[in-house]
């Protein structure tokens, strides 16, 4: 792959610069934990295409609006792929398991995003198994465990299904993404953009033909939509994009364990939800697992050129020669 069809972006430089760009990745997933109390709160029951849908398509005709630039030659395919996993599959997945599952055991099966990614790293990128990351990922998944799952937590098998295939595909998408980079001149917003209108594109005709529109939204539930697909679509999304540019993949999916840490935390606060000892442990294995992710105990230069950008600050080119 040409070096020239990928993005230049600048790589961390050190110590602050680092902070803030995993602070701001991290807002994505802080944020995408409020979806559990919105699904259940606010929207219409048994909808999971329809809320997809509106949660990606609007959102990312909006940033086509505003970016005013479409996929050209390799990535209408590209970006067609990673909308459907990142959005047009994973959106519906992740309803259905809110739906189907309380919310503590659908945000432990999420929890297992970091696991797959770690393994998805070493197949599609050419990383060596990152063995410290592993383990704190098992340690966050127990973690997330500990908080949200309760003595009368129900299993349902449509729900676990729909959790494990959420985990996978959007795994999935972010390791491609990272494989991939993005077209030089790309903004973050853009790369959003495209993905979300593919992911609501992917989603439409099955929503028409399988759900239709419901005819039971209220204000409240338009007021969900639009937290949804403004802020839990396109403003997180550009947010997650270029962090995964910018960071090692394996650290910023480990960030993805605020989504349930949050969800508890609003569980608590507005449902009355009473965390015990056990609930106290569990957010602070979960949050030693989301800092110490961020490090690698290892140290070896990564063998992905994608990875060495993050880590090289020599580095100025990611996407070159990608196995």
């Amino acid at each position: 792959m040409s070096a020239a069809t990928i993005t230049t972006q600048s790589p961390p430089k050190a110590g602050h610069s680092v902070l803030g760009r995993t602070l701001a990745t991290a807002v994505a997933p802080a944020v995408w934990g409020t979806t559990y109390i919105v699904t259940s709160e606010l929207l219409p029951e048994g909808q999971p295409l329809f809320s997809g849908l509106v949660r990606a398509l609007p959102a990312g005709l909006l940033a086509l609006a505003l970016t005013r630039t479409l996929p050209h030659g390799a990535w209408w395919w590209k970006a067609a792929v990673l909308g459907v996993l990142n959005i047009g599959a994973f959106f519906p997945l992740l309803f259905l398991t809110a739906y189907h599952l309380p919310g503590g055991v659908a945000a432990t099966l999420n929890a297992t995003q970091p696991l797959v990614v770690a393994l998805l790293a070493v197949v599609l990128l050419g990383q060596r198994l990152s063995k410290w990351r592993l383990a704190w990922g098992l340690v966050g998944m127990v973690g997330v465990a500990m908080i949200v799952l309760r003595d009368q937590a129900a299993l349902d098998g449509i729900g676990i299904i729909a959790g494990v295939g959420a985990a996978a595909s959007m795994a999935t998408g972010v390791t491609l993404a990272k494989r991939w980079g993005r077209p030089a001149g790309v903004g973050a917003m853009t790369f959003a953009g495209w993905q979300l209108t593919a992911g609501g594109l992917f989603l439409l005709p099955l929503t028409l033909v399988i759900e239709g529109v419901p005819t039971n939204v209220t204000g409240s539930g338009v007021a969900g939509y639009l937290w949804l697909g403004l802020i839990g679509g396109l403003l997180t999304y550009t947010l997650w994009f270029d962090g995964i540019g910018r960071l090692p993949v394996t650290s910023a999916a480990l960030l993805g364990l605020l989504s349930p840490i949050v969800a508890a935390g609003l569980g608590a606060v507005f449902l009355g939800q009473l965390l015990g000892p056990i609930q106290i442990l569990g957010f602070v294995l979960a949050l030693a697992a989301i800092a110490a992710g961020q490090f690698d105990s290892g140290s070896r230069a990564p063998r992905n050129p994608t990875d060495r950008a993050c880590t090289d600050a020599a580095t100025r080119t990611i996407g070159r020669n990608i196995p």
